[in-house]
């Protein structure tokens, strides 16, 4: 079928008639006509862009499901084993890392808490040295 045979999203006579036989019949399709010839031709734009991002979609959980897919075999024992050992030395260094980076934050918090903890010693007792008449009124 030709692209000029299909029912173009525009205001004619054949589009009208068909939303109005729509809300005659069941008001659902006159109101599916009535939104396919408001916003139909941005539906080539917008099937553009959903089949773009379903595709991204599930081409990232392949690679997520083949990234941790570690239980089939490939046939050859030796190369199974080796690739076993990998993939579990790998583990350790990861879990590793991650401890590692979870000691780094604690020592950064308690680095900032004690920052923090100066400049409000340091604030409370320039506060306390400062003469009663210096002291600005604040409007709350």
């Amino acid at each position: 079928m030709n692209q000029s045979a299909l029912i173009r999203p525009e205001w004619t006579p054949a589009t009208i008639a068909l939303m109005v036989l729509g809300f005659i019949v069941f008001w659902p399709l006159g109101l599916a006509m009535l939104a396919y010839i408001i916003f139909g031709d941005r539906l080539r734009g917008f099937k553009r862009d959903a089949n773009d991002r379903t595709d991204k979609w599930f081409a990232g959980c392949r690679k997520a499901s083949r990234r941790y897919n570690t239980h089939f075999s490939t046939g050859n024992v030796a190369f199974d084993d080796w690739r076993k050992a990998e993939l579990d030395r790998l583990e350790e260094e990861r879990r590793k890392l991650d401890e590692m980076r979870e000691e780094f934050d604690t020592y950064a918090r308690e680095l900032r808490r004690a920052k923090d903890q100066e400049e409000f010693d340091r604030f409370m007792r320039d506060r306390k040295n400062r003469p009663s008449g210096d002291q600005p009124v604040v409007d709350v």
